[in-house]
């Protein structure tokens, strides 16, 4: 289920290839300027003026000589979709870029990935292939645009075809690939030592048992690091059961998974120095005669309780059963995904991820990662002020507090009660969903903070490969 990009990002060695022209708005005057006259109509013709996502067809000195101008930003603020359109709408062929291409490579490769499992079969579109002069760097460029290609295929697939099985088997395949393997602990087997975990996942129908997978990789001398995501693979919101449309995108929420799969597989195939240990609890929120209740109150791995009240706030329920195996390793970074609250979205909307940290330095690394990956991140407090909020009447914490107010931060401080204070933590919560379309970037499932992330684990632990 990996997409495959290779090919499409070639080293530069002086073979024929059509040239595409970047040119920013504020330069664009005296660009078309300095263009011959037949150029100039062109670009007239097509009432091209440079603005971003937009191509004009430069015509040659033959019928099958001609060239390409896209609108992008000044060559040293080129960002990674400056070409994305340019990738969509050009006919196959290889081209390559007058001057700098930058991190825009990664829009060239996601522009052409496209989600096609449930479509009848098309024509398959030519490939669109960029020379670039830094061969160095075309192995970790493919990488990356895989590792956000992985995440939007894992969330797009519905649960019928995904259920907690379905993401073993991608954690398998990682795996396999970074010669290890994978270790699942399922069903019934997770009642006595991951209690949250199984209860959440109970109700699920046959073969889409609960389950926590696990997979550990690296040297043993090297830097603990753990990486977990929420795995719900469906949501209907268990007893207290979600409206229709609050339903009817649940299939994303494993989109945490999706992105703890992906930065897996960019830390082993990097070969980053670290010991890695990848954990995704898996599980179905359902409906049965044996689901979880309001009311309820479950005992915790950690030891603490949880009284139960409302059952749609699972995912930091199967979070903290593994928050608290991930601690108990001894860790020195701990970073998890989820798509946990609607209170993020309703604060800061699709496009950025609500980022909490327990550790000054790691929110400003990752802040300033995201702006750098332009892949950005908003964080918000870890407000003690609002714990008292999880208090419960007859147990340790209450996993919904009343009111509704202030529902991504009593989420990460619920979280935060599973994770020692000095080890430094954070917690991403992601929409994993892109609701309208952009160039390189279809409408639906889609990686937010997965490269901002990575920029980190680089820059700390392999600090002379980061771009």
């Amino acid at each position: 289920m990996i997409p495959a990009l290779a090919g499409l990002l070639q080293p530069d060695r002086g073979q024929p290839a059509r040239t595409i022209f970047p040119v920013d708005p504020d330069g664009f005057a005296e660009w078309v300027k300095n263009q011959p006259a037949r150029a100039q109509a062109a670009v007239a013709a097509q009432r091209f003026a440079a603005k971003a996502g937009t191509i004009a067809i430069l015509p040659g000195d033959s019928h099958d000589d001609w060239a390409v101008a896209a609108g992008a930003e000044p060559e040293m603020r080129r960002g990674p979709w400056d070409l994305a359109r340019a990738a969509e709408a050009l006919p196959e062929g290889t081209y390559r870029v007058a001057g700098r291409i930058g991190p825009a490579t990664l829009g060239w490769l996601l522009a052409q990935h496209r989600f096609g499992r449930y479509k009848a079969a098309e024509s398959p579109a030519g490939a669109r292939v960029l020379l670039t002069p830094d061969v160095a760097g075309i192995a970790a460029a493919v990488a990356e645009a895989e590792a956000v290609a992985l995440v939007r295929d894992l969330v797009n697939t519905p649960t019928e075809d995904l259920g907690p099985a379905e993401l073993q088997a991608a954690t398998d395949a990682i795996a396999a690939e970074a010669g290890v393997a994978a270790r699942t602990i399922a069903g019934a087997a997770l009642a006595q030592d991951f209690p949250l975990i199984h209860a959440v996942g109970r109700a699920a129908a046959a073969g889409r048992e609960p389950r926590l997978i696990t997979l550990d990789w690296g040297d043993p001398g090297h830097p603990r690091i753990a990486i977990i995501g929420k795995g719900v693979c469906f949501d209907t919101g268990g007893l207290d059961i979600k409206p229709a449309a609050g339903m009817r995108l649940m299939k994303k929420d494993m989109g945490g998974a999706a992105h703890a799969l992906a930065l897996a597989r960019l830390v082993t195939a990097a070969r980053l120095p670290v010991r890695l240990q990848l954990l995704i609890p898996a599980v179905e929120n359902a409906i049965a005669g044996n689901s979880i209740r309001p009311g309820d109150v479950l005992r915790s791995r950690k030891g603490l309780t949880v009284e139960i009240s409302n059952t749609d706030a699972e995912g930091r329920l199967i979070l903290a059963d593994t928050l608290a195996l991930a601690q108990e390793s001894g860790p020195e970074l701990m970073l998890d995904f989820a798509t946990l609250t609607g209170a993020a979205r309703v604060a800061l909307g699709p496009d950025l991820p609500a980022t909490f940290a327990n550790d000054e330095a790691l929110a400003a690394d990752l802040l300033a990662a995201g702006e750098a990956e332009a892949d950005p991140l908003w964080r918000l407090p870890l407000w003690p002020g609002y714990a008292p909020m999880l208090r419960s009447d007859i147990a340790d914490l209450d996993n919904a507090p009343e009111g509704g107010m202030a529902g991504a931060i009593t989420a990460a401080l619920f979280l935060a009660r599973f994770v020692d204070p000095a080890t430094p933590w954070a917690h991403l919560d992601t929409f994993a969903w892109r609701p309208t379309a952009k160039p390189g970037r279809p409408k639906g499932g889609e990686a937010l903070g997965l490269r901002a992330a990575w920029a980190v684990l680089r820059r700390r632990y392999a600090p002379g490969t980061a771009s």
